[in-house]
Protein backbone atom coordinates (compact mmCIF):
# COMPACT_ATOMS: atom_id res chain seq x y z
CA UNK A 1 0.00 0.00 0.00
CA UNK A 2 2.77 2.26 0.43
CA UNK A 3 3.72 2.35 -4.03
CA UNK A 4 0.20 4.68 -3.77
CA UNK A 5 1.61 7.49 -1.38
CA UNK A 6 -0.63 7.10 0.93
CA UNK A 7 -0.74 5.87 4.65
CA UNK A 8 -3.31 3.07 3.96
CA UNK A 9 -5.66 3.15 1.39
CA UNK A 10 -9.38 2.07 2.42
CA UNK A 11 -10.07 -0.47 -0.69
CA UNK A 12 -13.86 -0.48 -1.62
CA UNK A 13 -14.46 -2.76 -4.27
CA UNK A 14 -14.20 -6.45 -2.77
CA UNK A 15 -14.44 -9.66 -5.29
CA UNK A 16 -18.09 -10.56 -6.00
CA UNK A 17 -19.76 -7.01 -5.98
CA UNK A 18 -21.41 -5.50 -8.55
CA UNK A 19 -20.06 -1.57 -9.23
CA UNK A 20 -21.73 0.85 -10.82
CA UNK A 21 -18.52 1.54 -13.17
CA UNK A 22 -18.59 4.13 -16.01
CA UNK A 23 -16.64 3.84 -18.80
CA UNK A 24 -16.99 6.72 -21.66
CA UNK A 25 -20.72 5.19 -22.02
CA UNK A 26 -20.07 1.77 -22.59
CA UNK A 27 -19.72 -0.06 -19.95
CA UNK A 28 -22.44 0.83 -16.96
CA UNK A 29 -21.75 -1.96 -14.33
CA UNK A 30 -19.30 -4.48 -13.76
CA UNK A 31 -18.74 -7.30 -11.27
CA UNK A 32 -15.33 -7.77 -9.47
CA UNK A 33 -13.80 -11.03 -10.24
CA UNK A 34 -10.15 -10.58 -8.77
CA UNK A 35 -7.74 -7.84 -7.50
CA UNK A 36 -4.39 -8.10 -9.33
CA UNK A 37 -1.57 -8.22 -7.25
CA UNK A 38 -3.22 -8.33 -3.76
CA UNK A 39 -2.49 -11.96 -1.49
CA UNK A 40 -4.58 -13.31 0.36
CA UNK A 41 -5.69 -14.02 3.97
CA UNK A 42 -8.31 -16.68 5.07
CA UNK A 43 -11.72 -15.65 5.11
CA UNK A 44 -10.74 -11.96 3.29
CA UNK A 45 -12.29 -10.81 0.46
CA UNK A 46 -9.32 -9.31 -1.46
CA UNK A 47 -10.69 -6.00 -1.95
CA UNK A 48 -9.41 -2.75 -5.00
CA UNK A 49 -8.97 0.80 -4.22
CA UNK A 50 -8.21 3.89 -6.50
CA UNK A 51 -5.29 3.08 -8.98
CA UNK A 52 -6.07 -0.68 -8.33
CA UNK A 53 -6.29 -3.17 -11.38
CA UNK A 54 -8.99 -5.28 -11.15
CA UNK A 55 -10.19 -8.32 -13.54
CA UNK A 56 -13.68 -7.89 -14.44
CA UNK A 57 -16.83 -8.55 -16.85
CA UNK A 58 -19.65 -6.12 -17.71
CA UNK A 59 -22.48 -6.68 -16.85
CA UNK A 60 -24.56 -3.92 -18.36
CA UNK A 61 -23.37 -2.01 -21.32
CA UNK A 62 -22.45 -2.86 -24.87
CA UNK A 63 -23.23 -6.38 -26.22
CA UNK A 64 -19.57 -6.48 -27.69
CA UNK A 65 -18.14 -5.59 -24.30
CA UNK A 66 -20.89 -8.46 -22.04
CA UNK A 67 -19.97 -11.76 -21.41
CA UNK A 68 -16.35 -11.02 -21.41
CA UNK A 69 -13.33 -11.18 -18.93
CA UNK A 70 -11.13 -8.32 -19.23
CA UNK A 71 -8.78 -6.17 -17.18
CA UNK A 72 -10.00 -2.23 -15.82
CA UNK A 73 -7.98 -0.25 -13.48
CA UNK A 74 -10.27 1.70 -10.64
CA UNK A 75 -9.93 5.89 -11.21
CA UNK A 76 -12.50 6.69 -8.38
CA UNK A 77 -13.87 5.67 -5.09
CA UNK A 78 -16.50 7.28 -2.79
CA UNK A 79 -14.61 5.60 0.21
CA UNK A 80 -13.08 8.64 1.72
CA UNK A 81 -9.24 8.23 1.96
CA UNK A 82 -6.11 9.97 3.57
CA UNK A 83 -3.62 11.66 1.72
CA UNK A 84 -0.32 11.91 3.47
CA UNK A 85 -0.30 15.64 3.56
CA UNK A 86 -3.52 14.97 5.47
CA UNK A 87 -6.65 15.47 3.46
CA UNK A 88 -9.42 13.79 3.15
CA UNK A 89 -10.29 12.83 -0.08
CA UNK A 90 -13.61 11.31 -1.22
CA UNK A 91 -15.43 10.88 -4.63
CA UNK A 92 -19.01 11.01 -5.74
CA UNK A 93 -19.06 7.90 -7.14
CA UNK A 94 -16.72 5.04 -8.19
CA UNK A 95 -15.80 4.71 -11.56
CA UNK A 96 -12.98 2.76 -13.49
CA UNK A 97 -11.48 2.11 -17.30
CA UNK A 98 -11.64 -0.86 -19.43
CA UNK A 99 -7.81 -1.31 -20.19
CA UNK A 100 -5.55 -3.89 -22.05
CA UNK A 101 -2.33 -5.98 -20.10
CA UNK A 102 -0.27 -3.10 -20.61
CA UNK A 103 -1.89 -0.84 -19.18
CA UNK A 104 -3.72 1.20 -22.36
CA UNK A 105 -6.94 2.47 -22.17
CA UNK A 106 -10.02 0.97 -24.50
CA UNK A 107 -11.99 4.22 -24.65
CA UNK A 108 -10.85 7.57 -25.63
CA UNK A 109 -11.87 9.88 -22.94
CA UNK A 110 -12.88 9.91 -19.01
CA UNK A 111 -15.66 11.78 -17.76
CA UNK A 112 -14.89 13.21 -14.25
CA UNK A 113 -11.78 13.44 -12.34
CA UNK A 114 -9.03 11.28 -11.82
CA UNK A 115 -7.67 10.29 -8.33
CA UNK A 116 -4.29 11.04 -8.04
CA UNK A 117 -3.06 7.77 -6.60
CA UNK A 118 -4.12 6.68 -10.26
CA UNK A 119 -2.80 9.25 -12.14
CA UNK A 120 0.28 8.59 -10.94
CA UNK A 121 0.44 4.63 -11.51
CA UNK A 122 -1.39 4.73 -15.00
CA UNK A 123 0.49 7.65 -16.96
CA UNK A 124 -1.28 6.40 -19.81
CA UNK A 125 -5.15 6.97 -18.05
CA UNK A 126 -3.86 10.46 -16.56
CA UNK A 127 -2.98 11.56 -20.09
CA UNK A 128 -6.68 11.31 -21.01
CA UNK A 129 -8.06 12.36 -17.98
CA UNK A 130 -9.74 16.10 -18.35
CA UNK A 131 -9.17 16.60 -14.91
CA UNK A 132 -6.81 15.54 -11.43
CA UNK A 133 -7.98 15.38 -8.36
Amino acid sequence: MASHGITALPRLMKVGQFRKFWMTGSAKNLYVIAVQGVKGRLNRLPAAGSGDMIVATVKKGKPELRKKVMPAVVIRQRKPFRRKDGVFIYFEDNAGVIVNNKGEMKGSAITGPVAKECADLWPRIASNASSIA
